[in-house]
């Protein structure tokens, strides 16, 4: 098995199992907004309804699944939500050809799938941090986000070719194969998972608190609490700018879609590179130094992408930028996750990282659909512009003080029931 080496085994199937339902993601890309404009007809509003509103929603709905999963083994929740994920898209296809298609459908597959993305996000997080030993997490983050880079790379230009030859519908049928393929892929991995910290007794329902203990830990942690807000905000603004990028580049530059994909195909080797230098960076530098350079330079470039102009120029100019973006991603990502694992003892670490996600999701949509009014109102330049600007001062929120990680349970458990035994 590929990726078995000193992380053994049973990683190798976890990555094999996250490296195939990554791909299909990646070669989905956008699926559901092409659908929309392709097959229903649908205008810009819907579009951006679209994007913003299933993440959302999804957010919402995921929240309090947090308390839920944490009483719970991780690996059948992880097979439940890729499975959920498999049936959600592939009736998308299955209406189509009875030609029942609508986009309230979309709509709910949308909010279905980002539910379940969180849901996954957070027991694969707190099944990593018991599979791999604390020395080896790094290693592991960075073969995660290698991967991830590798497949946007490839997975956007793969989808839609396939869409041009097979249909508007190919790519969501292969993403629904993927997450088949990465259930297979976790129950091969076997072995005897360890049982919940805190399993919720039969028939108690979690407490209305339990659904806020997430936030509560990451704002009361000194260590989390500055990255929380800063990889929010930053993602979000980040996200934010692509819309209006896509409208001044393709509408008012007139670049070619092919041009478009590729300008944002060749930089993600920087987030391979990113990935691969950064156990090195951090054993020469240590982590905080690391986490705070790379934190600080990943804001720095996206101002560039609104001085971008038409022809050859322009494109060289916007794979400059994006290269020095995500080889920046490309190190912190990895760095972060891992010390956001250490930092958090095993008895949370499901609820927190299911309210992280939830908070940068729900973020992420509302900044993108207010920046598409943005956009709309003073033009995608000075949107792009803002965006820029903004972010040069998300680094004020980074961590400027070096915290030691937790690595266990230290802090007292957080109850469950509502007696709170």
């Amino acid at each position: 098995m590929a990726g078995e080496g000193p992380l053994g085994r049973r990683f190798g199937w976890l990555w094999g199992a996250y490296a195939v339902s990554t791909a299909g993601t990646w070669l989905a890309f956008d699926a559901f907004a092409l659908i929309a404009v392709l097959v229903l007809d649908a205008g810009p509003a819907q579009v951006s309804l679209l994007a913003a509103a299933g993440p959302a929603v999804g957010a919402v709905v995921s929240v309090p699944l947090g308390p839920w999963v944490e009483g719970r083994r991780e690996r059948p929740v992880m097979i439940a939500a890729d499975l959920l994920r498999c049936v959600a898209l592939l009736s998308v296809p299955a209406a189509f050809a009875l030609g029942r298609l609508s986009f309230g459908q979309l709509l709910l597959v949308s909010v279905a799938v980002a539910a379940a993305d969180i849901t996954f996000n957070a027991a694969a997080g707190a099944f990593l941090k018991e599979l791999v030993p604390g020395p080896e997490l790094l290693v592991a983050n960075g073969r995660f986000e290698a991967t991830n880079w590798t497949a946007s790379m490839v997975g956007p230009p793969l989808g839609g070719a396939a869409i041009g030859l097979f249909g508007p519908v190919t790519t969501v049928v292969a993403d629904a194969v993927s997450y088949l393929l990465s259930a297979l892929g976790i129950r091969a991995i076997g072995g005897d998972d360890k049982r919940p910290g805190r399993p919720v007794p039969t028939g108690v329902r979690p407490r209305a608190g339990d659904l806020l203990d997430g936030w509560r830990f990451i704002l009361a942690d000194p260590g989390l609490r500055p990255l929380f807000f800063n990889t929010v905000l930053n993602n979000a603004l980040i996200m934010a700018a692509s819309p209006p990028l896509l409208v001044l580049m393709v509408d008012h530059l007139r670049f070619e879609p092919w041009e478009y994909a590729l300008a944002f195909a060749v930089p993600c080797t920087g987030g391979l590179l990113g990935s691969r230098l950064a156990p090195g960076l951090v054993a020469r530098f240590g982590r905080h130094r690391v986490l705070l350079t790379t934190g600080v330079l990943r804001a720095c470039w996206s101002l560039g992408l609104a001085f971008v102009g038409p022809g050859t120029a322009g494109l060289v100019l916007v794979m400059a930028v994006e290269f020095g973006l995500i080889a920046c991603c490309g190190v912190f990502n990895p760095v972060f996750a891992t010390y956001r694992l250490e930092r958090t003892p095993a008895d949370r670490v499901t609820r927190t990282l299911a309210a992280w996600s939830a908070t940068g999701k729900a973020t992420t949509a509302a900044v993108t659909a207010l920046w598409g009014l943005l956009a709309s109102t003073t033009g995608p330049r000075t949107a792009i512009a803002l965006a820029g600007a903004l972010l040069l001062a998300t680094p004020l929120l980074l961590p400027h003080r070096e915290h030691t990680p937790v690595t266990g349970s230290e802090q007292a458990p957080l109850p469950l029931t509502a007696d709170g035994s």
